[in-house]
């Protein structure tokens, strides 16, 4: 019988690993889809965590959700944004570091709505938990990094 948190694990670094060699998953359920790789610092730790992520853009800014599913508790990778703000993104093939702030009221409601509009399932998960499901906004640090939101492809300025 296969563990299935031993399959939920190679399956998480499969599309790790396809977001870092393709710029986007090949296979699994993520085909199609925006995901990026999150690297963030441990609360705790002070390791690097590392999570494939959802992501849609606001300008040029990439928007992800705390959802984990609509459970009852923040992703673990929620915590460590809110320990250290900067994390390391690596989205089409490009790695850089991005500051993660927390949107709050309208801020939150437009880029909720705006990220399920690109993600439906996630609009599902509210109905799942009690609590309110966090929208992290990742702002590039280098001001050079453009996004390209037409085609959701960045590119770095030279």
């Amino acid at each position: 019988m296969t563990d299935p948190r031993a399959a939920y694990a190679q399956a998480r670094q499969t599309l790790i690993d396809e977001i870092r060699e393709h710029g986007h998953a090949i296979t699994g359920s993520y085909v199609g889809r925006q995901a990026l790789v999150l690297t963030t610092t441990g609360a705790r730790t002070g390791q690097p965590r590392t999570s494939p992520i959802a992501y849609s853009l606001d300008g040029d800014r990439y928007v992800i959700v705390a959802s984990k599913g609509g459970a009852p508790e923040h992703p673990a990778w929620f915590r460590n944004i809110e320990a250290n703000p900067v994390v390391t993104i690596e989205v089409n093939r490009l790695t850089f570091q991005a500051r993660a702030t927390v949107a709050e009221a309208a801020e939150r409601e437009r880029l909720w709505s705006q990220h399920v509009a690109v993600h439906p399932v996630i609009g599902e998960y509210p109905s799942r938990t009690t609590r309110v499901i966090p929208v992290i906004v990742l702002e590039p640090i280098d001001q050079d990094l453009v996004v390209t939101t037409s085609l959701g492809v960045a590119s770095a300025r030279h």
